[in-house]
């Protein structure tokens, strides 16, 4: 039985998955060369073992997987690096000395390595430095590795410390840790430090395009970023994460697409985001919750989908910061888009979502229900987004109060005192009656000299408009409920255009050189612009369609090609003097 063909093909399977090595250990440096990114520590190691320089013991920190340990078994390689050639310390590599194979392999009787998470006591650290008197056996240097040492008792770091001040010439120490400040200073100031930085994304992605070449698998270059990003500059997480990837295309040998990276991940479409965002911040709770809910039932994260909003609210504010400088790793047709949020809203604006949003991720990532809690943060953002942008909201308050002292009318009831707080700290008012009206004004700017244009209706002011493509917006999405010199009150037709409030109040004070208090109304007023004008072509076209002419008899088969208006010289169907009959 065991000589079946059969047999033999699952025997030979299984062997195969037996002896899988994952990415993070297949492909772990073996050279100070292979660290990416960590140009600045290679360096000075390499400086250093230059000119005789070598500490008798390191402190390596660093985020999780970014090459703590890694880079540790690689200095216990070069202190103790020995060839036919090379008898003295090296950071060249390339060719494996007599101690690099054991020492990689954490089998070298010289180079102790423990974890200080499991190993926390004093009795631990004592046992471990009785030997440190004693010369090494085999090697150059006797070198202990100390990883996660922040997690070594009070007791432990005071055993520690007698030895390493006076360390014998023999004895090396490497210390990684994840948490730096847990380390007493006394320990640290004893120590050359290293701090491995974070691996930048494009470069992330990079090598992990080439580790993915080497096992012979096809994945896009927007799955390898979606991944660079997902790790956060740790080259294991990144490694693991290709790992998992590389296994989307199946048997068949299919390259691995972003979509389906993002669905492994729980990411949601940016297009999605930017979409989520941009709901939120006009005002429209509705459509931020029929956005969530619908990336939630495509598998996204809504802790994650919260990380990805902040990740837009700060992309948005560098491109209304920077303008024109500001470069994004965006598509073309998104950064577009984000030039345009950026000129939609004023810096304290996005600075607020900004604190709703850092509020909400964290709120979200503890809630019992993950989805609610993102559900109630895009409703409170949405909220915010009808607010006065907190530049100018006392002096919005100060100035609704002067209209309603001067017999306004068609203002919101303001309750309260005018706040005496900074215009940058200053908060919404406080509305009355049902209507809770949130009034729009524009970002805080130096007077400039304006003309002094009088606006009797609000058709004379969308005719003064120069922006084509707000008069086009004007016309089509804003109903008049009132319109007077300084106060305005209009219904937005489409709540996803509420954002034409402060973009009315910012055109208004340069046409007018005068300050506007524009409020939102619950119910419509008179039809947009762009309604009247259809409803009057209509009104006209059924009055001409009546006239008798359109009701004889001899025309009742015939078909009506159009209406035109009668030319200037012609009266009642009569030719004036001097045309050719």
């Amino acid at each position: 039985m065991h000589g079946s063909p059969a047999y033999s093909q699952w025997q030979m399977s299984d062997t195969s998955q037996q002896n899988y090595q994952v990415l993070a250990r297949k492909y772990r440096p073996t050279t100070f060369e292979d660290m990416i990114g960590q140009d600045a520590m290679v360096t000075t190691l390499k400086n250093a073992f230059e000119t005789g320089r070598i500490a008798h013991a390191f402190m390596l920190t660093g985020v999780r997987g970014i090459g703590k340990t890694t880079t540790a078994r690689l200095l216990a390689r070069a202190l103790n690096y020995e060839t036919e050639t090379v008898d003295g310390p090296s950071v060249e590599l390339d060719t494996p000395g007599r101690h690099c194979q054991a020492i990689m392999a954490s089998a070298h009787m010289d180079v102790l390595e423990m974890d200080a998470a499991s190993r926390t006591g004093v009795d631990n650290m004592r046992e471990l430095l009785d030997g440190v008197r004693y010369a090494p056996a085999d090697a150059r240097y006797k070198v202990y590795i100390i990883d996660e040492v922040h997690m070594l008792s009070a007791g432990a770091f005071n055993a520690l410390l007698k030895t390493l001040e006076e360390p014998p010439a023999h004895a090396k120490f490497i210390f990684a840790t994840t948490e730096i400040r847990k380390v007493p200073i006394t320990v640290l100031s004893r120590c050359q430090r290293f701090d491995l930085r974070r691996v930048e994304a494009g470069i992330l992605a990079e090598h992990l395009k080439g580790i993915a070449g080497k096992e012979g698998v096809a994945i896009s270059d927007e799955a390898l970023a979606l991944i660079a990003r997902a790790a956060e500059g740790s080259v294991r997480d990144g490694l693991s994460l290709l790992d998992q990837a590389m296994v989307q295309g199946g048997t068949s040998g299919d390259e691995v697409t972003a979509e389906q990276v993002r669905t492994m991940l729980g990411l949601a479409d940016r297009v999605r985001i930017i979409d989520l965002f941009e709901g939120a911040m006009s005002g429209n709770a509705k459509t931020a919750l029929d956005l969530m809910r619908g990336q939630y039932d495509d598998g996204a994260d809504p802790a994650v989908v919260m990380g990805d909003l902040l990740d837009i609210c700060h992309e948005v504010t560098r491109a209304q910061t920077l303008g024109v400088d500001a470069e994004f790793d965006f598509a073309p047709d998104q950064i577009v888009r984000l030039r345009g949020l950026g000129e939609s809203y004023t810096t304290g604006q996005l600075t607020r979502a900004w604190q709703i949003l850092m509020s909400a991720h964290t709120e979200v990532r503890g809630a019992p229900v993950p989805l609610a809690a993102a559900e109630m943060a895009l409703i409170k953002l949405a909220l915010a987004g009808q607010m006065p942008p907190p530049e100018l909201a006392k002096q919005i308050i100060e100035q609704a109060q002067k209209l309603q002292s001067e017999g306004g009318e068609g203002l919101p009831q303001l309750s309260g005192p005018a706040p005496s707080a900074p215009a940058s700290t200053a908060v919404a008012p406080v509305v009355s009656g049902a209507q809770q009206a949130v009034m729009a004004t524009a970002p805080v700017a130096a007077p400039t000299p304006a003309p002094s244009l009088h606006l009797a209706t609000f058709q004379d002011y969308v005719e003064a408009v120069d922006d084509l493509r707000l008069r086009s917006d004007l016309e089509r999405y804003v109903s008049v409920v009132s319109f007077a010199p300084g106060q305005a009150a209009v219904f937005i037709t489409e709540p996803r255009h509420n954002s034409l409030i402060g973009r009315m109040v910012r055109s208004l004070q340069e046409l007018t050189g005068a300050n506007w208090l524009v409020s939102p109304a619950e119910t419509m007023g008179d039809p947009t612009l762009a309604d009247a004008r259809r409803a009057a072509k209509a009104a006209q076209d059924a009055e001409d369609r009546s006239h008798p002419a359109f009701t004889h008899p001899l025309l009742k088969d015939a078909e009506l090609l159009g209406i035109t208006d009668r030319a200037p010289n012609v009266i009642a169907g009569n030719f004036t003097a001097g045309d050719d009959r």
